[in-house]
């Protein structure tokens, strides 16, 4: 397939690199630095230029680009970009967006624009919060098969009862299946003899009910109670989009905006919220108004120090957990050693999201697992499958390394997979899969 991808910031780079060892990948951006660094960096064709220009667009070949994926941080570049491109050739386009009215109008007229798919960057990554928020003690959840399967990543601590456990010792229950495991930034596979140690992280796949239990397990001081106080400091349009969707889930959240007139604002919008015109760092004031008491503090403020600063203050003073917001990716992994529970990158959000449509053909849905080192794929089987109706323990000779079946969906139930159990043609197969070995398998199954 060829693909063109316009803006190679975070998001766009981060796809190239995704795409190129199995795609013809050209790039496009206005930074000549950024064009110069993927020429030696990635197996793909960079060029300088504006991707919403028709002569760059002819430049980089848009008369047989099979995907035209709009990602600069500007979002009237990327509508401009994929009108153009659906003016002069028949390429299937992706656009990220910011601001809400952009996917509104989309929605409604379908094809606006010139845009086969519209992402939302701030309502993708307000879904990812409130996903974490609904599974406490959880670095990262992701949901399959319409709900029936969940995966979710946990962070195993000296107090967590698990450590030190064998896998096989760990595993108590019968939906669950430990998928891999995350130590010293590196995937692997567990066997049961493996050892779960102080440090890791720990990837799961099962039912909801099952995966809830474990959480537990894992993190006993992190589940003791429901999440019902909520906290929301910065009311940036991220903030707003995070706060109308836990209030569309039910919940009641506590939205902090120092700006008066943005406050109003806020509050006007979302009645159901308690909106509070106050600054955010304010020890006192947090106190006073018992965030120290919180079960989530939620940081949505303009810059990634801020966020931080805030995250550790609310943890410092007592709030159970503190979830950031952090644009620059590099930062994110340093904000969880240094103490946020859970630090999410907006950027990455988007770019699982663009990787999952460009796998729609093959797979139902895909999760990016630790920096593109494996992936969670749903995969509706069919007659041709390896793995349809033949017992798994023999279906999983035909597959490469690296790969763990880790649920299965039949009829909106959950199978539990095991070595005797059969795939019958239309099920819904949950797979771990390491991420050189993704194409290879969405290819037999």
């Amino acid at each position: 397939m060829r693909v063109l991808i316009v803006g190679a910031g975070e998001v766009g780079s981060n796809i190239a690199a995704r795409l190129a060892p199995v795609h013809d990948v050209v790039v496009v951006d206005v930074d000549p630095e950024v064009v110069d660094r993927l020429t030696y960096s990635l197996d793909v064709l960079a060029i300088e230029g504006d991707g919403s220009s028709l002569g760059t667009l002819r430049e980089a070949g848009i008369a047989d680009t099979t995907m035209l994926i709009a990602c600069t941080d500007d979002d009237e570049t990327n509508l401009v970009t994929c009108g153009t491109a659906a003016t002069v050739s028949d390429t299937f386009t992706i656009a990220r967006v910011r601001k809400a009215k952009f996917l509104e109008t989309w929605k409604n007229f379908r094809g606006a624009f010139g845009v086969d798919v519209m992402l939302a960057t701030n309502i993708l990554t307000a879904e990812s919060i409130v996903r974490v928020i609904g599974l406490p003690a959880a670095l990262d959840v992701d949901l399959f098969a319409e709900g029936i399967v969940q995966t979710a990543e946990f962070a195993v601590t000296e107090r967590s009862p698990v450590a030190n456990q064998t896998v096989a010792e760990a595993d108590q229950w019968e939906a669950l299946t430990f998928a891999a495991l995350v130590r010293d930034g590196a995937v692997t596979i567990p066997s049961g003899e493996t050892v779960i140690e102080a440090g890791d992280r720990v990837i799961v796949i099962g039912g909801p009910a099952s995966v809830e239990a474990f959480a537990e397990s894992a993190a006993p001081d992190d589940t003791s109670k429901d999440v019902d106080d909520i906290v929301i400091v910065g009311g940036s349009k991220l903030g707003y989009q995070t706060a109308a969707l836990l209030v569309e889930r039910g919940f009641r959240p506590q939205l902090i905006e120092q700006d008066a007139t943005r406050a109003r604002e806020l509050a006007e919008k979302l009645p159901k919220a308690s909106v509070l015109e106050q600054d955010g760092a304010d020890v006192e004031f947090l106190r006073d108004e018992n965030v120290d008491q919180a079960d989530v503090v939620i940081t949505a403020l303009e810059s990634d120090e801020k966020n931080f600063f805030v995250a550790l203050l609310a943890k410092n003073i007592g709030a159970n957990r503190a979830i950031a917001i952090v644009e620059n990716g590099s930062y994110t992994e340093f904000f969880e050693q240094a103490g946020v529970d859970v630090a999410i990158n907006p950027r990455e959000e988007t770019s699982e999201e663009i990787i999952r449509q460009m796998q729609e053909r093959e797979v139902e849905n895909l999760s990016i697992i630790e920096e593109r080192q494996a992936g969670v794929l749903e995969v509706e089987v069919g007659e041709e499958s390896v793995l349809t109706s033949r017992p798994i323990r023999e279906a999983v000779a035909d597959l490469p390394s690296g790969v763990v079946v880790g649920a299965i969906a039949r009829s909106d139930e959950l199978v539990v997979p095991r070595g005797d159990t059969v795939i019958a043609p239309d099920d819904h197969v949950v797979l771990f899969v390491e991420a050189d070995v993704i194409d290879e398998v969405t290819a037999i199954v």
